[in-house]
């Protein structure tokens, strides 16, 4: 037991022993790794220290970037008012540039207004006179207002008071040659407008005397000088008065040739009355003869003679009873100087389909009427559709053109007779205003669809012929008598 513990004290001592010596080299290595650190981080002795200087330096750079982000921001800021003022340079560029555009797209509509042949010269009329006469001393008020504005020196005036070389004098003088200057410029344009105007430009004119009275306005800004609108309103209705004034000379002229033309048909009718009767006369007296001669032999004639000379004594009583009854109605026609033929007649070819021409005449012979107006001008004849007599043919000639009134082809001139219907009013209102009538509802048009049809075999479209629908079909090449 003894040796047990022995062995065993042993054995503790010897492995005590090699522990000691272990830990003997750890602390060695410990040591020199502790000097080894000791050397590496010589320079920091203080982690305190080591921490106040890194929060300095985190200081440094946070007072660094707040800089930048101040630079930054103060750098956005210019930008964005600079953006600003940017932006209302370029919105004030672009309403000078929207303003020019708006005066070129007027000028521009000056220029059409001119070249533009379509154009119709429909206005609104300003002033209205019963003649051209009393025109004419409106326009010269009109012009003594004007003389008057110059004279007393409302028509173009300056709002500053000048100093030349510090001399007022000199000033009151350069203004006086500069308003001198402006007006002669304006009343050069006002004058050749004026002279210009025409029936389809007046809106153009006035447009023209605006954009003058504006540039010279707009060039002696700088100056305080400027037209007076007054002056202007003056020009612009010179304009209008003598447009009205050409307009009002064009309606009496035609209205005198429709006096002249009326009178040549009444005196055509006259003529032609006055023959009737005259032949009814000679024929009356001729009939009246014979017929006196004829009943003298009769009384001694016998047998076929005398059969013969009754047959003949017939004949001419109904001769004369006609020839009397002519002479009747002659004398009557020329009493009834209202009595006349109603005509309802058209021109496809000339016109295209359902425009009807609705006139008048007085004369015995409707028709020669209507062969003259297929002889004035047009490229085909008119075609008849119905010849209506009436002894008041003027109430019923103005009671169609009133209900169609607005249907007439011509707006402007209203003695132009061609309105835009169909015939079946046309008929209706003439059996409610006159009674029945005949009516050829299909216009023959020979001439016309001769030529489509040959156009038609050609290849070739209708020429010059307007805007109607006139498209060539089978039935009308077959109408005009062409294979």
């Amino acid at each position: 037991m003894l040796m047990a513990a022995v062995v065993t004290l042993t054995l503790a001592v010897l492995v005590l022993g090699l522990s000691l010596a272990k830990i003997r080299a750890q602390a060695g290595i410990a040591t020199a790794e502790r000097d080894r650190l000791a050397a590496r981080f010589k320079d920091v002795v203080d982690i305190e220290a080591e921490r106040a200087r890194a929060q300095e330096l985190l200081e440094i750079d946070r007072r660094r970037i707040e800089a930048e982000a101040r630079t930054a921001r103060e750098a956005a800021e210019r930008a964005v008012v600079e953006a600003a003022a940017q932006r209302a340079r370029t919105l004030e560029d672009a309403r000078a540039i929207e303003s020019r555009m708006a005066e070129l797209r007027s000028e521009l509509v000056v220029m059409e207004d001119v070249a533009n042949l379509q154009s119709y010269g429909v206005y609104d009329k300003r002033f209205s006179f019963p003649t051209s006469q009393s025109f004419d001393q409106a326009i010269t008020d009109l012009e003594r207002q004007q003389k008057e504005m110059v004279r007393s020196g409302r028509a173009a005036i300056c709002t500053a008071e000048w100093l030349i070389d510090g001399s007022r004098r000199e000033g009151k003088k350069f203004q006086k040659h500069l308003l001198t200057l402006m007006l002669r410029a304006f009343n050069g344009e006002c004058d050749a407008a004026v002279a210009k105007v025409r029936h389809n430009n007046v809106g153009a004119m006035v447009s023209r005397v605006r954009k003058s009275f504006e540039a010279i306005n707009r060039l002696t800004a700088p100056q305080r000088c400027e037209l007076t609108s007054e002056y202007l309103r003056l020009r612009v209705d010179e304009i209008y008065l003598v447009h009205a004034q050409q307009d009002k000379l064009y309606e009496e002229r035609e209205e005198q040739r429709s006096l002249r033309e009326q009178m040549r048909e009444e005196e055509t009718a006259r003529r032609e009355i006055e023959k009737a009767r005259a032949e009814a006369e000679r024929d009356e007296v001729r009939y009246a003869a014979a017929l006196e001669k004829a009943r003298v032999e009769v009384a001694t004639a016998e047998g076929a003679k005398h059969q013969k000379l009754i047959a003949q004594i017939e004949e001419l009583e109904r001769r004369l009873a006609e020839a009397q009854a002519n002479k009747e109605r002659a004398i009557a026609r020329a009493q009834m100087t209202r009595s006349g033929h109603v005509y309802i007649i058209s021109n496809v070819g000339s016109f295209g389909e359902n425009v009807y021409k609705i006139g008048m005449t007085r004369r015995l012979d409707p028709m020669e009427r209507i062969h003259e107006l297929s002889d004035a001008s047009v490229p085909f004849s008119f075609d008849v559709h119905a010849v209506v007599y009436s002894d008041d043919a003027p109430t019923l000639e103005n009671a169609l053109h009133r209900r169609f009134d607005g249907k007439r082809l011509n707006l402007v001139n209203m003695r132009k007779e061609f309105f835009c219907v169909s015939l079946d009013e046309i008929a209706t209102f003439v059996r409610e205003k006159h009674g029945d009538i005949l009516i050829t509802k299909v216009a023959e048009a020979r001439d016309y669809r001769k030529t489509a049809a040959l156009l038609a075999e050609r290849g070739e479209g209708p020429r010059g012929w307007g805007t109607y629908d006139r498209r060539v079909d089978r039935t009308a090449v077959q109408s005009a008598g062409v294979a």
